[in-house]
Parts: C-alpha cells; structure tokens; sequence
C-alpha cells in the first residue's frame, strides 16, 4: 500500500492550494479515504471524508465552506481543495484509508504528510 500525497506549500491567508493523494497497491475504490490533518501542539484531527462511492462523508466545521474532499477512483486519487486558508490551517496534512467522522484519526494506513503552512 502506497499513499503519496502532493500539492503542499506556503500560501498567504485567503489563498488556495489543491492537495493530492496518489494511491497504489490496493483496490481504491473498495476503501473510504480521508485527509487527517495535524497542527504544531496539537492532536491530529480529520478534517474530511469520503466514501468509497464519492460521497461526502464528513467535513471538520472548522473548515466547513471552505476545504472540499473529492475522489476519482478511475485515477486512483483523493483530493483537498483548500480555499480561503488561514493561519489555523497550518499543518502537516495526511490522506489515510478509512472514513475519519468523528473521534481521533484511526486508518490502516497513512501516506507520508505534506506541508501547508499559511502565512
């Protein structure tokens, strides 16, 4: 199993950035995916999700209205639109196979992270 996320970055408040998982070594469309985000301090928490078919399944009201999970199981991706960042968005961010809707993160595995820092 391979989860290799990309897209991370320094990006000012109010900016954009579009993260992206390539996954590999297992049947993608048979998994929920989420992005799991984990600040400087702070525990991680999941910040969206998505069910296997491509439906939401969770969004962090923290940032609810401005970040966007979405899945192309043809490509075996899941991607993190991220609009309108702040600050408190800074953090290393990791896609991970399972529906994380509550509680702290669990999934059988977990890509390597990439970095967001907005600033």
């Amino acid at each position: 199993v391979q989860l290799v996320e990309s897209g991370g970055g320094l990006v000012q408040p109010g900016g954009s950035l579009r993260l992206s998982c390539a996954a590999s070594g297992f049947t993608f469309s048979s998994y929920d995916m989420s992005w799991v985000r984990q600040a400087p301090g702070k525990e991680r928490e999941g910040v969206a999700a998505t069910w296997l078919g491509g439906t939401t399944a969770h969004v962090a009201d923290s940032v609810k209205g401005r970040l966007t999970i979405s899945r192309d199981n043809a490509k075996n991706t899941v991607a993190l639109q991220m609009n309108s960042l702040k600050s408190e968005d800074t953090a290393l961010y990791y896609c991970v196979t399972s529906a994380v809707v509550a509680g702290p993160p669990t999934a059988a595995h977990w890509g390597q992270a990439t970095q967001v820092t907005v600033s």
